[in-house]
């Protein structure tokens, strides 16, 4: 099987929205998790759960056979991008609020509508580019450059945080959409899932006794490097909840981005940020300031321009064969 026998936009659509509700639950047990473990460890375990439910999906799919892949290093690289974005974003999570994070990552359906030009060859014109520079210019609002740092919630290095995420999240993105032509989700959520295994267990090796967390006041730092601990009997529920919510974000984002356009797609990503703001109060008791608010207005409206300009499109090319009739 070399291509998907269509672009099934509106199942994609589906997908992506219960990706992205799950990964608004994930985003806010591990910020109530992140002051008592490791970032590592939490990965490990959450990981090592959700490659259990993850191969079950396997199986539905296929059976372990449709685990052979001829493109073990794209699969790798994928794997490894989608680490970084994590780690980057969950890193930032510890010493902002969540909406705020949120708001900054949500620059990557902003990458993928722009990095979807070069790496799919998909089209994106110019009404949508300037819709994607005018979020851009929200980005820009919520990392508030004309603050000095000491009104700022955490260092300019911790803001830039979701941004790396957002961008190695768009990429990876981009690679499960060239690589979803011949492989299963079930598939490439495996292959995510046992790549943060391998990398938190390196962590373990190399800083899992908190050796270097010592005098470091920074909470993302210290969320970084602590020592693995035992987890309390009470969190074991939260972290077993962490792991299977873990394959339903990998099984749903992995089939979204098979199943449809890259552009189609991301700007349905944007309904994490509301959820956000929700959990973020309700949970954190927590409200953006109004920069967060004003970038966050900017990044929907121009995500909700690019997805009214791409159905827009789509209409078009489904009524041409009916007027050459």
């Amino acid at each position: 099987m070399t291509a998907l026998p269509q672009n099934r936009a509106g199942l994609g659509i589906l997908f992506v929205l219960a990706g992205v509700f799950a990964i608004s639950i994930n985003d806010m047990l591990i910020k109530q998790l992140s002051g008592g473990y490791p970032l590592h460890e939490i990965v490990f375990l959450r990981s090592g759960i959700g490659m259990l439910f993850s191969l079950i999906m396997v199986q539905m799919e296929g059976g372990f056979g449709i685990l052979r892949t001829r493109r073990p290093l794209l699969h790798a690289t994928r794997g490894l991008l989608i680490v970084i974005a994590n780690m980057s974003y969950f890193v930032a999570l510890a010493a902002i609020p969540l909406a705020d994070a949120t708001a900054l990552f949500f620059a990557a359906p902003l990458f993928i509508t722009v990095l979807s030009i070069p790496i799919l060859g998909e089209k994106v014109g110019l009404m949508r580019m300037s819709a994607v520079l005018v979020g851009f210019a929200g980005v820009i609002i919520m990392q508030r450059p004309w603050a000095d740092a000491d009104s700022l919630q955490a260092s300019r290095l911790v803001l830039l945080l979701p941004i790396v995420a957002a961008l190695t999240y768009a990429l990876n993105q981009l690679m499960t959409r060239k690589l979803g032509v011949e492989s299963k989700a079930s598939a490439l959520a495996v292959y995510i899932q046992a790549t943060f295994v391998v990398v938190s267990l390196l962590f373990y090796v190399v800083a899992g006794d908190g050796r270097f967390v010592t005098g470091i006041d920074n909470p993302s730092m210290q969320f970084l490097l602590r020592a693995w601990v035992w987890p309390a009997a009470a969190d074991w529920w939260v972290i077993i909840g962490l792991g299977a919510n873990s394959a339903i974000i990998g099984y749903c984002l992995s089939q979204a981005y098979r199943l449809a356009d890259a552009a189609t797609v991301a700007p349905f990503e944007y309904v994490g940020l509301p959820l956000a703001v929700f959990w973020g109060w309700a949970v954190f008791a927590e409200l953006p300031v109004w920069e967060v608010w004003a970038g966050i207005a900017l990044i929907l409206g121009s995500g909700l321009f690019v997805f009214l300009r791409e159905r827009q499109k789509a209409r078009i090319v489904a009524r041409a064969p009916v007027r050459r009739r």
